[in-house]
C-alpha cells in the first residue's frame, strides 16, 4: 500500500447556470411509481431485454420494471438481506449485495434460484458493485472498511482491507485497464487497486473536509468524484496526480450524490440537498455545467445511484420517493442539451 499526495489543486471558476439558461437546457424525465410502498427502490440497471432491474432495500426484494408496459415483477430474497445495489452480467444473471447479511448474491431470473457467497464475518455490509468486463465483479464494503473482488465463474473472493479505520469505501468504477477506483467516504481520499498484484494506492483530495461519495471515469481514464459536503465536482488526473474542482449549481446546498457519465463523456450528478432533487449535466470539454432539470414528479427526496444506458441514451435512477426514474440525455427529446 502507498499513499500519494496530489501534485496541485486547481479551483475552477464557478460555472453556475442562470435561471433562464437552466430552464432552456432541461432533459425529459419519466418516473414510474413502484407498487410496493416505502421500500426504497434503488440502483436500477437495464438488461439486454430492456427491462430495468432494481433492489428494494427496505423491502427485501429484487425486481424489474418493463418500461414498455409499465409492469413490475418482484423476486423475494432472504429477509435479512436489505439489498443495497445490483447489476446484470452479460449472461443475464443478476448480482446484488446483501447489505445487512454480509453476502454477495446471484439471482437466476429464469428459475428464481439464488446462489449466495458469504463474506468474512467482519465484512457484513457489502455496498456497491462494478463489473470489470474480465469476468469479475469488484465491490466496496463501507462499514467493513474493505474492497473486494469476486470471480463470477467460481465465486472466489479476494479482499483488500483499508489501512486506516473509518475510510468507508463507497462508490466504485472501473477504468480502461480493468483497475477499480473507489471513494473513501469517511475521509478525503480516493483509491485504486492493481488487479494483478492487489496493491492498494490512495490519493488524498487537497481539502481535508472533502468527502467523495460517488465516482465516474471518462474515456481518457480521468477520475471524477462528487464532494458531498462541499458541493463540488472534482476531477483527478492519474497521469499528473493533480486535482481540479468546480462548484455545483446549488453550491453549498448541493449535496451531490448519484453520479454517472454518458457516452459523450459528459458527467451527470444529482443535487440532493435541494427539493426537488436536480439532475445536473457537466461538459468536461467546455468545463461548464450546461443542464439542470428538477426531478419534478416525485421530488426525488434522495437519488443515491445512477447508471447510463447507452442503448437508450438514458440515465436510470431510483428515488426515496418510491419511484424508478429515466432521464433521456441523448436522442429523441434531448437535442437541446448539446453543450
Amino acid at each position: 500500500m502507498s499513499r500519494t499526495a496530489p501534485a496541485f489543486l486547481s479551483i475552477a471558476a464557478v460555472a453556475l447556470l442562470t435561471p433562464a439558461a437552466a430552464a432552456a437546457q432541461t432533459v425529459p424525465i419519466t418516473e414510474w411509481t413502484v407498487p410496493w410502498p416505502d421500500t426504497r427502490p434503488r440502483d436500477p440497471y437495464p438488461d439486454q431485454q430492456g427491462r430495468v432491474w432494481f433492489v428494494g432495500q427496505a423491502g427485501n426484494y429484487v425486481a424489474y420494471l418493463d418500461p414498455a408496459t409499465g409492469s413490475f415483477k418482484r423476486y423475494e430474497i432472504d429477509a435479512d438481506s436489505h439489498p443495497h445495489n445490483l447489476l446484470v452480467a452479460a449472461d443475464g444473471q443478476v448480482w446484488y449485495t446483501g447489505n445487512t447479511n454480509g453476502t454477495l448474491n446471484r439471482l437466476d431470473p429464469g428459475s428464481g434460484k439464488i446462489t449466495r457467497y458469504p463474506l468474512p464475518k467482519d465484512l457484513g455490509d457489502p455496498h456497491t458493485l462494478a463489473n470489470d468486463g474480465r469476468g469479475n465483479l469488484w465491490f466496496t464494503v463501507q462499514g467493513g472498511n474493505a474492497v473486494g473482488r469476486i470471480s463470477m465463474a467460481d465465486g472466489a473472493i479476494r479482499i483488500v482491507r483499508m489501512p486506516q479505520e473509518g475510510s468507508r469505501p463507497y462508490g466504485i468504477a472501473i477504468d480502461s485497464k480493468g483497475r477499480p477506483w473507489f471513494d473513501e467516504f469517511g475521509a478525503n481520499r480516493i483509491g485504486t487497486i492493481d488487479p494483478a498484484s492487489f496493491k492498494l494506492k490512495e490519493y488524498s483530495l487537497p481539502e481535508r473536509g472533502s468527502r467523495p461519495r460517488r465516482i465516474a471515469i471518462t474515456s481518457d481514464d480521468r477520475i471524477w468524484v462528487d464532494d458531498y459536503p462541499r458541493g463540488k465536482l472534482v476531477r483527478f488526473d492519474p497521469a499528473t496526480e493533480s486535482f481540479k474542482e468546480w462548484t455545483a449549481p446549488s453550491a453549498a446546498r448541493s449535496l451531490p450524490y448519484a453520479m454517472s457519465v454518458d457516452d459523450r463523456d459528459r458527467l451527470w450528478l444529482v443535487e440532493t440537498g435541494v427539493q426537488p432533487n436536480q439532475l445536473v449535466g457537466f461538459d468536461p470539454r467546455s468545463e461548464r455545467f450546461f443542464s439542470l432539470t428538477p426531478i419534478a414528479q416525485s421530488g426525488g427526496l434522495t437519488v443515491r445511484h445512477m447508471v447510463f444506458d447507452p442503448r437508450a441514451g438514458a440515465l436510470w435512477f431510483g428515488t426515496d420517493a418510491n419511484t424508478i426514474g429515466r432521464a433521456v440525455v441523448r436522442g429523441a427529446g434531448a437535442a437541446g442539451v448539446t453543450p
